[in-house]
């Protein structure tokens, strides 16, 4: 079968989404064109447009990325890569378009009016899709013509559609099944996302369970009166849900439209379709939160009002706002800490009102998916993972219910039922006691997860595309493999694991706490150096879970510090840096497989590696100096070396001038918060591989290693390179100076930038003088273990030690 390829996509229309996803696909270099209707110039629009005085809307969506936060581009400077087009001038560039999402506002008639005046330039191959969020898709396809709807279907993502997981995929009865496979494996590996399968239903599967849950979760507000700031602390961390908890996750999402998901669920379902829709009435204080025009934190006032320092909360019989802050009774915190089934137990017997309220909710989340399970959602397995990658769930319901005691559960679920107690009288389905789910347990094993419309366990999809994720992530109960225990081990000792999947790449594992570099992960990774040499084709420094490494461990050193001395940090330095060049130089290709943090040490252990294979949300970046410390395993080494390669590459001799990002980057402790930012501040380089799809790092990074190895790897010559020297130092400590005399920067501050500047320029050097690797890390170790002498430098270490913030001092 040929492979479908996405060589240019059209999104039609700029509102907050559409120029969302547009922005996204310009993130993983995929050619778009953002298309809204023509300006006709009462928007205010600045004319000329960049691509003529129509596309004025476009423009101003487009102007309008670089200031969301989070941000939807990796690099704000790319929303230049985004084409402008009107349905008026333009619709002929959708002939060239693979894929056309329809991102518009959610009026039917609207969508369907647009269609028709797209048909026309529709190309035959191209795939069709909506970016509804509850509308019916098959009424949406009625619309198109003959030819069209077997290339039609829903494409649903969630906001902010660059961090989310969650898609869903919603076919018609028309649609043709590889067009959603096509459309899959595109999302998948090309988009990074996590895709989820979803019958054609009322707000589909994640917006269907997530905002019915929401909904029951203000009526048990209302029922056990408690306030939102405690309900937002019973229900954010604590119970392994998004840290915004629920008041605070609506006022992010939007107040109106959360009142247009729930006006959806109201439109089309009633008592026959949804045995609860009784608990589907507008919440009272939402009606008034929406009367007085507070959407929400895009409004600056929603459930909560931000007042100077102060977060208020609403108070519906006051009409008004009130101090907030509130947090939930400690008991409950330690409930929510035991194991799943004892957890449970406590929370369905707690005598206290916020316990009572914990069960309800939860039994009220299990009550609705296994009532709806079977009309949603082809299997549990989609609805589990659309709760974790759209409402950032740590577990679905039914995981959480399965690790619990399945029949147990169950039975303390309907005995509510019984009682009059949930919030609907419609009894467990029969499967829930009887047959294969209740003989097994749960609803996910070994086979698959449980399908209730076909009445079987169901398999993952196997689609060729999955294939590139050698660990997917799995649900409590399916037998997938564990990257902790899979392939064949070679070493393994607490600091490290060293392994391999195929005989060929050898894995280094680091498995410290938040991956810290300690003296055993230095000497694992020189052993997994040594053993590549003798019998692999290269290594590949990756770990299943997140952070890549924070770095090295400063708890280890400072007790060290106290102990012996400086001698002994100078020691462990000494040995990092060692490590760092074994890496740099060996025989055989090194990779580091980045997701996640990749701070201090972590950094420098990338930048050492002979490739990086960089997942797109990952954050990298030598922050030393928030710790009162300046990098001392290469990374300034590393700065210098890249300002003098890339001087010789061109016309100017100047090094200062290359040299000026790299000492920035680190005086200033700057993060990458993508990968292409991260490229920007020289931590990721061209030649580097930046991948959308963080279970698709370690299968590219085992072949980016042997790819490397069979083009005949050798590792770079030992050189000696030209650096700044002292005349480059005066000139950066002159702007320094201004800092510190302007109040920009402390004394301490400036002490530390100005030891980056000179190990960065060499020393008391002249400028141009040729320097080793060895030499400059010497000025490393000396200026580190100067500064860690220093006592406000202890100050900022104990400080980010006890509190996990910087201490400015």
């Amino acid at each position: 079968m040929s492979r479908f390829q996405v060589k240019k996509v059209a999104v039609l229309g700029a509102g907050v989404m559409g120029a969302q996803i547009a922005a996204h696909l310009v993130n993983v270099k995929v050619p778009v064109v953002l298309f809204d209707l023509p300006d006709n110039g009462k928007g205010g629009a600045p004319f000329p447009s960049p691509s003529g005085p129509k596309n004025g809307i476009v423009t101003r969506a487009i102007d309008n990325l670089k200031k969301l936060k989070p941000a939807p581009l990796g690099v704000a400077d790319d929303a230049a890569l985004i084409g402008q087009a009107n349905y008026e001038e333009h619709l002929e560039q959708l002939r060239d378009c693979d894929l056309i999402i329809e991102a518009i506002a959610e009026r039917m008639d609207w969508k369907l009016d647009l269609y028709k005046k797209i048909a026309p330039f529709v190309a035959p191959h191209a795939i069709v899709a909506s970016n509804t969020s509850g509308l019916s898709i098959t009424k949406l396809s009625e619309a198109l013509p003959e030819n069209i709807k077997p290339r039609f279907c829903g494409i649903h993502f969630f906001n902010p559609p660059r961090y989310m997981t969650l898609v869903e995929l919603i076919n018609t009865p028309t649609t043709a099944p590889e067009v959603l496979d096509q459309l899959e494996a595109f999302v998948t590996s090309g988009l990074g996302k996590g895709v989820v399968r979803a019958h054609d239903t009322p707000n589909f599967i994640a917006n269907r369970v997530g905002i019915a849950g929401m909904l029951a979760t203000m009526k048990e507000v209302e029922n056990f009166g408690l306030t939102y700031d405690v309900v937002d602390d019973l229900t954010g961390k604590k119970l392994g849900r998004a840290s915004s908890g629920t008041f605070r996750t609506a006022d992010v999402v939007g107040l109106d439209t959360m009142a247009h998901v729930i006006k959806t669920l109201q439109d089309n379902l009633d008592e026959q379709s949804d045995p609860f829709y009784g608990s589907f009435e507008t919440p009272a204080v939402l009606k008034k939160l929406l009367e007085l025009g507070n959407l929400g934190q895009k409004a600056k006032a929603g459930f909560y009002k931000k007042v100077g320092r102060d977060v208020l909360r609403f108070d519906l019989e006051a009409e008004e706002y009130v101090p907030g802050g509130q947090k939930a009774d400690e008991v409950y915190g330690r409930m929510l800490k035991k194991p799943a089934a004892e957890r449970l137990r406590l929370l369905r017997n707690a005598e206290g009102a916020q316990g009572q309220f914990l069960w309800a909710i939860l039994r009220n989340s299990f009550h609705y998916a296994a009532v709806h399970l079977g009309t949603i959602a082809d299997n549990a397995r989609d609805v589990d993972q659309a709760m974790r990658w759209g409402f950032g769930m740590r577990q679905g319901p039914f995981e959480l219910w399965q690790e619990a005691g399945w029949l147990d559960v169950a039975k303390m679920i309907q005995e509510d039922i019984d009682a009059g107690k949930a919030l609907s009288k419609a009894p467990l389905p029969e499967w829930v006691f009887k047959g294969p789910v209740a003989e097994a347990g749960g609803v996910h094993t070994a086979q698959g997860s449980w399908s209730a419309s076909a009445n079987k366990f169901i398999a993952r999809r196997a689609l060729p595309v999955y294939a590139k994720q050698h660990f997917p992530e799995k649900l409590l109960g399916e037998t997938l493999p564990d990257f902790k225990t899979a392939g064949k081990t070679l070493h393994e000792d607490d600091a490290i694991r060293l392994w391999t999947l195929d005989d060929e790449v050898l894995i280094a594992s680091i498995k410290t706490k938040m991956h810290a570099i300690s003296p055993d992960v230095c000497e694992g990774l020189n052993l997994a150096v040594e053993l590549a040499e003798k019998d692999y084709q290269g290594v590949v420094i990756w770990s299943g879970d997140e952070p890549f490494s924070v770095g090295a461990d400063l708890q280890a050193m400072l007790t060290a510090f106290m102990v012996a001395g400086v001698s002994a940090v100078e020691g462990a330095e000494h040995e990092m840096q060692q490590t760092m060049l074994r890496l740099r130089y060996a025989n055989v290709p090194v990779v580091s497989a980045i997701r996640g943090m990749a701070l201090g040490g972590g950094c420098e252990l990338a930048v050492h590696s002979a490739r990086r294979v960089v997942h797109m949300e990952s954050y990298i970046g030598l922050v030393e100096v928030g710790v009162g410390l300046v990098p001392g395993a290469g990374g300034l080494t590393y700065i210098a070396r890249r300002a003098a390669e890339n001087a010789e590459a061109s016309t100017g001799k100047d090094i200062l001038p290359f040299l000026t990002e790299g000492f920035t980057a680190a005086a200033m402790a700057k993060v990458g918060t993508s990968a292409l930012e991260s490229r920007k501040l020289g931590y990721v380089l061209h030649s580097d591989v930046v991948v959308p799809h963080k279970d698709e790092l370690l299968f590219v990074a085992i072949n980016e290693a042997k790819a490397l190895a069979n083009g005949g790897w050798r590792a770079p010559h030992k050189r000696l390179f030209p650096v700044a020297g002292r005349s480059g130092i005066a000139t950066i400590k002159g702007s320094l100076v201004n800092m510190r005399d302007g109040g920009f920067i402390s004394a301490h501050d400036f002490h530390i930038a100005s030891l980056i500047a000179e190990v960065v320029c060499g020393g008391d050097v002249d400028a141009g003088t040729l320097v080793s690797e060895e030499y400059l890390m010497a000025l490393e170790r000396k200026a580190f273990c100067a500064l860690i002498e220093h006592p406000k430098t202890q100050e900022r270490i104990l400080g980010m030690l006890n509190t996990g913030k910087p201490v400015r001092n």
